[in-house]
């Protein structure tokens, strides 16, 4: 079972953070519950393939050279987790934000992503 530090990682990096489709596949897997609700700045979806395909449209539309990187301590609790990202090209992001994610039986059941002000 992993803990919430390590959903808030393989969230980032395994899922939101990696252009190869079949690796963040895998990673869902691991990460999300059936019933998984993303909350962020463009809406709610509900499943892990809603998930994935927000990622996939997010990592598409992006240049080859941004890259999605912690950008703080995560904070985490039994069943609370946040972690500040930035993502841009190395050391010049272009937007910073917060994950905030909720787990269940050891898997994410809500994620909800908070940008930083511009």
């Amino acid at each position: 079972m992993s803990t919430v530090a390590e959903l808030l990682r393989l969230n980032l990096h395994g899922v939101f953070g990696n252009r190869d489709a079949a690796e963040r596949r895998d990673a869902a897997a691991r990460a999300y519950s059936p019933e998984v609700v993303l909350t962020d700045p463009e809406g709610i979806v509900v499943g892990p393939e809603a998930v994935l395909a927000n990622a996939g449209a997010l990592l598409k539309e992006a240049p080859e050279e941004f890259v999605l990187v912690e950008d703080g301590p995560a904070y985490t609790s039994d069943t609370t987790g946040v972690l500040p990202w930035a993502f841009g090209p190395a050391g010049a992001p272009v937007v910073r934000g917060i994950d905030l994610i909720t787990v269940e039986n050891g898997v994410i059941v809500s994620l909800t992503v908070l940008l930083a002000e511009a």
